[in-house]
């Protein structure tokens, strides 16, 4: 269960502001995500972090980036957006992102309190790069979701 007020770091407080733009109920938004109105009311309420696959199906329907959502910026979209998330692409962008920084797997893993087995398989393309890490890395080295994610290549 994650920490009161932790999720708004998650974009919380924007799916918020954009259900309500379009006028629209939990339950509404729980069919776009093929999610329970239970489980989306839990991304709202800071109960639940939403999954990155469910974040990235909101920034589809809703036509807005990731970073939008998650408070990085206050553009909307960008003109080069992709609407899918691939593994391997996300998996070369954080090795680019790592050797960039001059950091070994051991010392990103070290950062985000993780394994280096486990940043070797999202780097490998194994396994999808979870949002939380994801954040952590786009916060303190102030990188774009988006470009993280594949979602645009700036």
């Amino acid at each position: 269960k994650a920490s009161k007020g932790m999720l708004d770091e998650f974009g919380a407080k924007r799916i918020i502001d954009i259900r309500e733009e379009y006028d629209l109920s939990q339950k509404d938004v729980a069919n776009i995500l093929d999610v329970s109105q239970q489980t989306y009311s839990r991304y709202e309420t800071e109960e639940k972090i939403i999954p990155i696959k469910h974040l990235n199906k909101f920034c589809n329907h809703f036509k807005v980036s990731l970073d939008y959502v998650i408070g990085f910026t206050n553009t909307r979209n960008y003109k080069d957006s992709k609407d899918k998330i691939n593994k391997n692409i996300v998996g070369k962008r954080l090795k680019e992102f790592r050797t960039n920084k001059n950091l070994t797997q051991q010392e990103l893993a070290k950062e985000l309190n993780t394994s280096h087995s486990t940043i070797s398989a999202y780097e490998n393309g194994k396994t999808l790069l979870l949002l939380a890490f994801a954040y952590g890395i786009a916060t303190k080295y102030k990188v774009s979701l988006d470009w993280l994610y594949g979602r645009t290549d700036k």
